[in-house]
């Protein structure tokens, strides 16, 4: 079975402030597939890093469509209490969190049986940060 990885990152300059998010995607063999940075307006780092999550699912749904419950796939996000919360670690208590994490979770029931999420430090998740701050300054 093939393996994509995305990698995720959210985030906002001032928290509430100038929000982005960043998405890159390749294959086993370390070749990009896609890269997506989208601003986000005025929202928190943890919306950010929610929003990245579900970006990346959404980009992956559009690339493979009906092929995604036959492919394994990885996100890694550098947000260890998203990625606790989407895993069912912790509880997700924010109102405004909450709407996206079930959106999340939807999704990821509906059309990938074959998916974790993994924590990953910063430092490894290069790419996605810096499409998350080319969004910030696209938007600030």
């Amino acid at each position: 079975m093939k393996k994509i990885i995305a990698y995720t990152d959210g985030g906002a300059r001032g928290n509430p402030g100038p929000a982005g998010l960043g998405v890159h995607i390749e294959n086993e063999d370390g070749d990009v597939l896609k890269e997506v940075s989208q601003y986000l307006g005025e929202q928190t780092n943890n919306f950010a890093e929610y929003a990245g999550a579900l970006v990346a699912l959404e980009t992956l749904r559009e690339l493979y469509g009906d092929d995604t419950p036959h492919m394994q796939f990885e996100i890694k996000l550098d947000s260890e209490l998203v990625q606790k919360q989407i895993n069912g670690e912790y509880k997700v208590k924010s109102d405004t969190l909450r709407p996206i994490y079930e959106e999340i979770i939807r999704i990821r029931d509906e059309y990938f049986p074959h998916i974790t999420f993994t924590h990953v430090r910063r430092e490894y998740n290069k790419d996605a940060d810096r499409l998350a701050n080319e969004a910030m300054d696209r938007g600030a």
